[in-house]
């Protein structure tokens, strides 16, 4: 794209935002939207507009929803005993796909991240420990990622949680 063309360089760049999409894919995907299917990048863009607009975080336990609070949230039939604490609503949405548990989430929107200084407290730290305190939660199972970052916040939760007196077990890998 050239700086003639301030539309096309915006769309670019809006794309590059992405995870994973360089500046090459990101020209490709804007050229195929307008060359091959304007309806399409109407259609995208009217989506993400609604969703930026409409989507928020669940009062509970922060993943994204319409409503205050989350259908699983609002669940009378999930187990308030469990509480699962995972890093993404990505993550959540792969747990619920196994149709394995039926506890209750928290999704701490991010890790520990020394590098780039991210701590527990901006993970809402304050928020979990509040809910822990009002709910009846009995264990909460740390399913963060097998990353070094997620070990470290799996590691640092269970600290925390363990000094509290709560049950603390941790995702099996493999």
């Amino acid at each position: 794209m050239n700086e003639a063309e301030p539309v096309l360089a915006a769309l670019v760049d809006a794309l590059r935002r992405l995870p994973g999409v360089g500046l090459r894919s990101a020209q490709r995907m804007t050229w195929h939207l307008l060359q091959h299917d304007r309806d399409g990048a109407k259609a995208l863009a009217r989506a993400l507009s609604s969703a930026a607009e409409q989507v928020g975080h669940c009062d509970r336990c922060h993943t994204f929803t319409q409503s205050r609070t989350c259908g699983i949230c609002s669940d009378a039939t999930r187990d308030r005993r469990q509480l699962c604490v995972i890093e993404s609503p990505a993550d959540q949405a792969a747990m619920e796909r196994t149709g394995t548990y039926r506890g209750q989430y928290f999704v701490l929107m991010g890790r520990v991240s020394p590098l780039e200084g991210a701590g527990l407290d901006a993970l809402g730290l304050e928020h979990l420990m509040s809910r822990l305190d009002e709910d009846e939660t009995t264990e909460v199972i740390l399913a963060t990622n097998f990353t070094a970052e997620g070990e470290a916040t799996a590691h640092a939760l269970g600290e925390v949680l363990r000094a509290r007196g709560i049950k603390v077990t941790r995702l099996a890998r493999g």
